[in-house]
């Protein structure tokens, strides 16, 4: 039996995309196996989406737009790939709720409630989060910190394209080491940038840790974790 109750998962916007697709329907479906994986162990899980295979918004400000106008488009992109994974949910018969942090009408999907989604998920429903925080300047790792402590997530998992945290870019450089865990405080005084300075604080703050690894090459990483094995990166105080 898994320790964990409640989690909350952090996607990248770009592990959705493939070299032909934007979105990409064969990962779409691998997250959804995923996603079952965890709650066929009785965990329910929250997952906070990026928008990076659409537009960064720190990209677009190179073009000249607003910095402000930039964050809200990227935030809108979270929107597109959060209704992409919900829909792919309900077709394989997994309920699933959106929750975004811009108020956006016309039955899109809801505002973000803690309340509504803690409900939701006692009943088994995935809450997918997006537009970040609902405001401009702060990443969606902030989000998904601000999201897993207003459900009361047992921790916040981050998946991304390397199995943990390193002590370089082990893509760049074939010697990184990597980390089996770190501190808080460890991986802010290292400037790490696995994740944001706030994201990291907020977590250090209100002691929720943190679990960085590779998903998509292997679809039971997420599950071997739950179930205890020692996988990836944990950040902690």
């Amino acid at each position: 039996m898994s320790k964990y109750k409640r989690i909350l998962l952090k996607l990248s916007g770009e592990a959705l995309a493939s070299n032909t697709n934007i979105i990409d329907p064969v990962i779409l479906n691998k997250i959804v196996d995923i996603i079952k994986s965890v709650l066929n162990q009785n965990v329910e899980i929250a997952i906070v989406i990026g928008g990076g295979n659409i537009f960064r918004g720190e990209t677009l400000t190179k073009t000249g737009i607003n910095r402000i106008t930039s964050d809200h488009i990227g935030m809108l992109s979270t929107v597109i790939n959060a209704l992409a994974i919900a829909d792919t949910c309900q077709k394989n018969k997994v309920d699933a709720l959106v929750m975004s942090g811009l108020s956006i009408g016309g039955g899109v999907c809801n505002s973000i409630n803690h309340i509504h989604a803690k409900q939701a998920l006692k009943k088994g429903k995935v809450i997918i989060f997006c537009a970040g925080t609902g405001n401009p300047c702060f990443t969606t790792d902030t989000g998904a910190a601000l999201r897993a402590i207003e459900i009361g997530a047992d921790a916040v998992f981050k998946a991304t394209k390397v199995d943990g945290i390193y002590t370089d870019d082990p893509v760049k450089n074939p010697n990184a080491i990597r980390y089996n865990s770190l501190s808080f405080d460890e991986a802010i005084e290292k400037n790490l940038q696995i994740m944001d300075v706030s994201a990291f604080a907020l977590c250090r703050k209100h002691d929720l840790e943190i679990c960085v690894f590779s998903m998509l090459e292997n679809t039971n990483t997420l599950s071997d974790l739950l179930k205890g094995k020692l996988l990836g990166t944990i950040v902690r105080k």
